[in-house]
């Protein structure tokens, strides 16, 4: 088998981190790894199955005889670097949302549409996390009738804001437990005990950069051009793992029945919808695992040719790590 050349641009961060794992996870065929940062961080040394591997300058030159590079860095970094990546001849399979809506750029989950990461020109875009994790519950039922509109609501951890998010929780928690002020942060206000109806800007008629991704990055995946989305981000104090709550409406009527039995044998996801059982999808359930789980089926009540449904999976393994290292596999003779 062969074997390959891979950097991580943007090592030292959690996503960054988290692809190390799942290389090792996956048994990636791996050559040589290269971990890439910022030169605060060069020099340090971080742990690779049985060995540990020093962090580089990300610069133009370090991308030399690569093969693959994952991208866990912010927007600006991926652009700045893309060139360079291209020029090296690797295969830039980039986390950030940079590319995703290039027309020339695929925008991939591999359970859902692999056969477009061959039309690439050099670079490969990952989508958002909730995004990822909600076309991946549903996409399955497109097959039954196409989806026309679907309105979701995300209810998203703190981790999804980086590393910094788990740790003002906590740190909130302690301090109102003590009697003291909190003093927000990473977030725009308190996230202990509360929610935030605000994740990204205002880009659209009231709604965030966030909640359009939905619409926009889910068209493109699934190749439904006119699907209509609206979505509203929630930021929750919850440490890992998205929770979506969807409403599906199609051409047709799809039974209840029906969307359960094709659900439960859709790659990547898992069927868990036990209600007199208490059995459904949670956070607690879904979190440091790569599938993404699927329960409370139950007709829309407001639309005849409509389905609910919730779904929950880990936004730092499948809503990012896993899915980029999955497009790098079908890169690979794998």
């Amino acid at each position: 088998m062969k074997k390959y050349n891979v950097a991580i641009l943007g090592a030292t961060g959690a996503v960054g981190r988290e692809m190390m794992k799942i290389l090792a996870e996956r048994d990636f065929p791996l050559a040589e790894l290269h971990l890439l940062a910022s030169e605060r961080s060069v020099g340090k040394k971080l742990p690779f199955k049985d060995q540990e591997i020093e962090v580089e300058l990300a610069c133009d030159e370090a991308f030399a005889n690569m093969d693959i590079v994952l991208g866990a860095a912010a927007n600006a970094v991926a652009k700045r670097f893309a060139p360079a990546i291209k020029a090296a001849g690797a295969v830039f399979v980039d986390n950030s949302s940079a590319f995703r809506m290039d027309p020339d750029v695929p925008l991939i989950v591999p359970e859902i549409n692999p056969e477009d990461a061959k039309k690439h020109n050099g670079i490969i875009a990952n989508p958002n996390c909730s995004t990822i994790i909600t076309v991946t519950a549903v996409n399955a039922l497109n097959k039954l009738s196409p989806i026309r509109t679907m309105i979701a609501s995300t209810y998203q951890a703190v981790s999804g804001a980086g590393a910094g998010g788990p740790i003002e929780l906590m740190e909130q928690v302690e301090a109102l437990r003590e009697g003291k002020p909190v003093e927000p942060k990473v977030f725009s206000h308190q996230i202990a005990y509360n929610l935030i109806p605000q994740i990204g800007s205002e880009t659209f008629e009231g709604y965030t950069t966030e909640e359009m991704k939905m619409q926009n990055e889910g068209r493109k995946i699934m190749h439904l051009p006119d699907l209509k989305v609206s979505c509203t981000c929630v930021r929750v104090p919850v440490v890992r793992s998205h929770s979506i709550s969807v409403a599906l409406h199609f051409d047709r009527p799809v039974s209840v029945q029906e969307a359960r039995e094709i659900i439960a044998d859709a790659p990547g996801c898992r069927l868990v919808d036990d209600l007199p059982g208490g059995r459904y999808p949670m956070p607690l359930e879904t979190s440091d695992q790569d599938i993404v789980f699927v329960g409370r089926i139950r007709p829309d009540l407001t639309d005849d040719c409509g389905l609910c449904l919730w779904c929950c999976g880990d936004q730092i393994r499948k809503g990012a790590a896993t899915n980029a290292v999955q497009i790098a596999e079908l890169l690979t003779d794998k």
